[in-house]
C-alpha cells in the first residue's frame, strides 16, 4: 500500500488553497495530508488544511529554522514548501533531510541571488538575457537623476523596493501636481515626483529602490518545474493583458526562462516574469517559489504542484506538456472558508487548532467548467 504523503506549507499566499486542492486531486489518487501554518488566524489556507498551527511572531530567521525543524519532526512532514524565510530554511537542507523532510525549494545560492533585484539583474545580464534599464537609488538626488534620465529617453519612470515580492511598494512617477484627480475613483499607483522627493528627504533612513521604465503589456509569467538534476520538466507561460489571460509556449518567453531555471539551478517550482520594453521582451522578476497563479495551469491539463512533490520525493514525473492551451480566460474570485473556531491571540508558543472540513471541490480542470463557475459567481468582476 502506498503511504500517505504529508506536505507542509508555511505562511503562504491565500491563493495557495488551490495549490492544496491540486495536491489532493493528484492523478495517482495518492492520499495527501496537508499541514499549514500562518500568522493570520483567518487565512483560508488554515481552513483548507488537514491540520494547522498559528505561527509564533517575532522569530529571527535562525529561530524560525528551529521552529520549522520541530514542526517537521513532530508532524512527520515528508515535503516542506517554504515561503517565509525561504533562504534560511534552504541553507539547512541537510538538517531537514535528517528528520525525513525534503525541501521543495531551490538551493540557497539561487534563492539569495534573486532576493535582491539589482543583484539578480546583474547576474541575468551576464547570461545575455535582456533586462530593462535600471538604477539603484538610496536618496532623493539619485531618485531625481534616475527619473530624469528615463524621461529624457522617452520613458515613464516607476520604482519599487530592491527587495520585495508581490508588487508591494510599486509606484509610477508622474509630474502632475497632486489634486482631486488623485482622490477620484480607486487608489492609483501614480505618485507626484515632488511628493516622493519630499518624503525621501524627510525620512530618517535611506531608501533602497529600483527605478526603471514602466514596462508594457503583455506580461508573461513562465512557470517552470526543474529537477534537482537541473533539467527543466515544464515551462509554460501565462499571459496577462488587462483582464485577459491565456497561455503560451512562444520561445521568445520560454527559452530565456528555461535558460535561467537551468543556469541558476531554480529547482522545483519557480516563476519567471517578463514584460515588453519597446518591441523586446525583457525580464521583470524571478520568483524562486510557486506563483500564486500556478493553479491556472490546470486549464492546460497540468498539475504542477503534484509533479513538484514527486520530484522532491525522488520520483520523476517525466516531462510535462500542456494537453491543451484552450481559449483566453479571466480570473474571478470566490468565497473561501475560514476556521470556524476562534483562535487565541498570537503568543510566543505554537497554538494548534483542530481541522475542519471546509474544503471546496477540486479546481475545475477544463476551460468550460471554469467558465460555467465564473458565470454563477456573485463575486465576478
Amino acid at each position: 500500500m502506498v503511504s500517505r504523503v504529508r506536505v507542509w506549507l508555511n505562511r503562504t499566499y491565500a491563493e495557495n488553497v488551490f495549490f492544496m486542492d491540486q495536491l489532493r486531486s493528484n492523478p495517482q489518487s495518492r492520499a495527501v495530508e496537508i499541514h499549514a501554518t500562518h500568522g493570520d488566524p483567518d487565512s483560508p489556507v488554515l481552513a483548507a488544511a488537514d491540520s494547522a498551527d498559528l505561527e509564533p511572531e517575532g522569530l529571527s530567521p535562525a529561530a524560525y529554522v528551529e521552529y520549522a525543524l520541530d514542526q517537521c519532526q513532530r508532524r512527520g512532514i515528508d515535503v516542506f514548501v517554504p515561503r517565509l524565510h525561504q533562504a534560511a530554511i534552504a541553507a539547512h537542507r541537510e538538517e531537514f533531510a535528517a528528520v525525513g523532510t525534503a525541501l521543495l525549494a531551490a538551493p540557497v545560492e539561487a534563492v539569495r541571488v534573486f532576493e535582491d533585484k539589482v543583484t539578480a539583474y546583474q547576474a541575468v545580464e551576464a547570461l545575455g538575457v535582456p533586462v530593462p534599464p535600471y538604477y539603484r537609488v538610496r536618496d532623493a538626488d539619485e531618485l531625481v537623476a534616475a527619473v530624469e534620465e528615463l524621461e529624457d529617453s522617452g520613458h515613464k519612470a516607476c520604482f519599487k523596493p530592491a527587495s520585495g515580492a508581490g508588487g508591494v511598494g510599486f509606484r509610477v512617477v508622474t509630474r502632475t501636481s497632486f489634486s482631486l484627480v488623485q482622490l477620484e475613483g480607486f487608489p492609483s499607483p501614480y505618485v507626484p515626483l515632488d511628493l516622493v522627493v519630499d518624503a525621501v528627504r524627510g525620512a530618517e533612513e535611506a531608501v533602497d529602490w529600483l527605478v526603471m521604465p514602466r514596462l508594457e503589456q503583455p506580461e508573461v509569467s513562465v512557470d517552470c518545474l526543474t529537477g534537482a538534476d537541473g533539467r527543466v520538466r515544464m515551462a509554460v507561460g501565462r499571459t496577462k493583458n488587462g483582464r485577459r489571460r491565456g497561455f503560451t509556449l512562444n520561445p521568445a518567453w520560454i527559452d530565456p526562462a528555461r535558460c535561467l531555471a537551468e543556469r541558476f539551478g531554480l529547482h522545483y517550482l519557480s516563476n519567471i516574469q517578463f514584460r515588453m520594453y519597446g518591441d523586446e521582451p525583457v525580464l521583470m522578476d524571478v520568483n524562486t517559489r510557486p506563483a500564486g497563479g500556478l493553479h491556472q495551469l490546470a486549464l492546460c491539463g497540468l498539475n504542477a504542484p503534484w509533479a513538484a512533490v514527486q520530484l522532491a520525493l525522488g520520483e520523476d514525473p517525466g516531462d510535462l506538456f500542456p494537453t491543451r492551451l484552450g481559449q483566453d480566460y479571466t480570473v474571478v474570485s470566490g468565497p473561501r472558508a475560514v476556521r470556524s473556531l476562534t483562535l487565541p491571540q498570537q503568543r510566543a508558543d505554537v497554538v494548534a487548532v483542530e481541522p475542519v472540513d471546509a474544503r471546496p471541490p477540486a479546481l475545475a480542470e477544463t476551460p468550460s467548467a471554469a467558465r460555467a463557475h465564473s458565470a454563477d459567481s456573485p463575486l465576478a468582476v
